[in-house]
């Protein structure tokens, strides 16, 4: 039996306890959603990027605000940001070129 963090259990709580909290606000730590979903890269904010106008929209705000305070993968904005998968491999794309994301391998994380 894998052992949760602290996070991970304060989010299954909420999640019971409340129907009416908003889906973005407890997420499981992207470390349990990376082995779930087989991706095995999390990205976190480094420092803010500087965004081209097209990147500067409420969906994207949203994202970086989220990955300022803790690592997202892929599948995290494809199920839930209102970005196309077009949009968020560019978003990255931009991330990576500008130095602003740590980028972690959380496969070698795998729980027991």
């Amino acid at each position: 039996m894998a052992f949760s963090s602290a996070y991970d259990t304060l989010y299954r709580w909420a999640r019971s306890a409340t129907s009416s909290i908003r889906d973005s606000r407890f997420l499981p730590s992207a470390i349990e959603d990376a082995q779930q979903d087989g991706e095995s890269l999390v990205y976190r904010l480094r420092q803010w990027p500087d965004l081209a106008p097209a990147h500067r929209t409420a969906p994207i705000y949203q994202a970086l605000s989220l990955m300022s305070t803790r690592p997202v993968n892929r599948s995290w904005f494809v199920k839930h940001s209102r970005m196309k998968a077009q949009q968020i491999d560019r978003l990255l794309g931009t991330l990576l070129a500008q130095g602003a994301v740590e980028v972690v391998d959380v496969s070698a994380f795998r729980a027991a």
